[in-house]
């Protein structure tokens, strides 16, 4: 029996965060429905310009995209919506449906979707066992979603079948083991840094009260329950090969990006909400800018392992 909260806004008690520990989808309805009422200012995510370029980027980045809107696109594990409305704001589909095994997210999803004006409907679904009938969908996205899945090659098998005849499916900010391993490394180092440098006098305005730091911290924990996987870009392409894909391709970004990313984020969380302001967002944007650009150059002579994100595209076969 699910001990997931019946109010998803609610917060989790010890006790269910103790039962989640064993069971990683539980882990992550917990995790995510706790996130979901602040999840887009803690990710600094927004529905305009700056997130709509960024979520068209990844997916030219992916796909080569010419431009030609799809269909009827579902996202995977989409959260609050950022990836799918910011792509239809962008042209690349004309209709949504998000998916999330958070009820708090789905919910937050369409809300955001509402807003927006965007014709999006959503359940609440495991991505291992899609609630859509075969050759239903023109496009399948999501974003940072595949390492949350315990079984992904079922995913993707899941994805093909929704997929109508040569559909295609993008998944973007999936961590790389490289990537990953420095990134939590200096989050560690960071969050360290700014809750100890925060208990000095003259700077205990920047501080968060202490029960939040706390709360924050045990459920935070369960980081290590919901993020399941990291992937090399090879074996990511494989696991789509084998469930049967066509044009499977793989790529990477962000390396000297993900190294000043990951401390501003845990930074901006360790901090009061608010307290950084508008001057430290647009800084923090533009230097992601500029070092993505430097990333872009690297790419050429580093491995694509290196990197912290990964990014995968394929089809579904045509009938044929």
């Amino acid at each position: 029996m699910s001990t997931a909260p019946q109010n998803p806004t609610a917060r989790p008690t010890a006790e269910q965060v103790e039962a989640a520990w064993k069971d990683p989808k539980l882990a992550n309805v917990l995790y995510h429905d706790w996130e979901a009422q602040s999840y887009d200012d803690k990710w600094s995510i927004s529905y305009d310009e700056r997130c709509i370029d960024y979520a068209a980027g990844r997916f030219r980045l992916a796909t080569g995209w010419d431009g030609r809107p799809y269909g009827h696109a579902l996202e995977l594990g989409s959260g609050t919506g950022f990836f799918l409305l910011n792509l239809m704001q962008a042209g690349v589909a004309t209709t949504g449906s998000v998916t999330d095994l958070s009820p708090g997210m789905v919910a937050a999803a369409l809300r955001n979707a509402e807003h927006l004006g965007l014709p999006v409907d959503g359940t609440v679904a495991d991505a291992e066992i899609l609630p859509y009938d075969d050759d239903t969908f023109d496009l399948v996205v999501g974003h940072a979603v595949l390492h949350h899945i315990p079984d992904v090659e079922q995913a993707f098998r899941e994805v093909l079948r929704v997929l109508k005849p040569g559909g295609r499916f993008v998944f973007a900010g999936e961590p790389t083991t490289v990537g990953d391993a420095y990134a939590r490394t200096l989050s560690r180092l960071t969050w360290k840094a700014a809750t100890t440098v925060t208990k000095l006098p003259p700077l205990q305005g920047w501080r968060r009260p202490q029960a939040e730091l706390d709360e924050s911290s045990r459920v935070a924990a369960l980081e290590s329950v919901v993020d399941i996987h990291t992937f090399d870009p090879a074996d990511l392409e494989a696991m789509a090969t084998r469930a049967g894909a066509q044009q499977v391709r793989a790529v990477t970004e962000e390396l000297t990006a993900a190294m000043l990313g990951w401390p501003v984020r845990t930074f901006e969380a360790a901090v009061p909400p608010g307290k950084l302001g508008w001057n430290w967002a647009m800084f923090a944007y533009h230097s992601w800018q500029r070092l993505s650009a430097l990333d872009a150059v690297l790419s050429r002579v580093v491995p694509r392992a290196w990197f912290y994100n990964a990014l995968i595209t394929g089809t579904a076969g045509q009938w044929g």
